[in-house]
């Protein structure tokens, strides 16, 4: 099916013809991904992100950023992770970003939205620790210095990361020492 055209046929309408490749092929983004520092990066259709609403309860018990932080789901007006859900099911696929560095992780999810948005797909939508700021500002109750950039953390969402990683056969595990590297994750869904 390689340079197979596609011709949208809207009544009153002329539409250009779309490549079959730009429809279904991700690959451009996971190489992006792999080129701006990420340590792995996959695909994933939306039925393989394993949603759970118990992911509030360790956000809201044991999380210090909880009621603070800009992009947490504590913040007034945010969604519940039960209705992030029903948002991100409206997507088919995207891509998991692995790294061992938080800010990495977060700066190859946004250029990837960024530039799956001028692809033509503008509902390209990234989650990620947020590592705009060493301090959030909504510590000191100041608006969000970085709000272009700041999105809600994958599992803040309501997603479990370590169900949804593992079945790609990436690496996650609880960490039993603060010594032990860090595995951060985030994803860009893109339709």
């Amino acid at each position: 099916m390689k340079n197979r055209n596609i011709t949208n046929k809207i009544k009153g309408a002329h539409c250009a013809p779309v490549l079959m490749e730009e429809i279904m092929d991700l690959d451009k983004y996971i190489k992006m991904a792999l080129e701006l520092g990420a340590d792995h990066a996959v695909e994933f259709t939306t039925d393989q992100i394993a949603f759970d609403p118990r992911t509030i309860l360790k956000c809201m018990f044991g999380c210090s950023d909880w009621g603070f932080g800009h992009t947490c789901p504590s913040r007034k007006g945010s969604l519940m992770p039960w209705e992030y859900e029903n948002v991100l099911r409206k997507y088919k696929r995207g891509i998991i970003i692995h790294s061992t560095d938080k800010k990495i992780s977060q700066d190859v999810s946004f250029e990837i939205e960024r530039q799956a948005f001028l692809d033509g797909y503008y509902f390209a939508f990234s989650m990620s620790d947020c590592a705009c700021c060493e301090k959030c500002t909504g510590f000191s109750g100041a608006r969000c210095a970085n709000p272009k950039k700041a999105r809600p953390a994958f599992h803040s969402v309501g997603i479990d990361v370590f169900k949804t990683v593992r079945q790609f056969g990436l690496p996650i595990d609880t960490l039993k020492d603060m010594s032990e590297t860090t595995n951060w994750y985030s994803a860009v869904f893109i339709d």
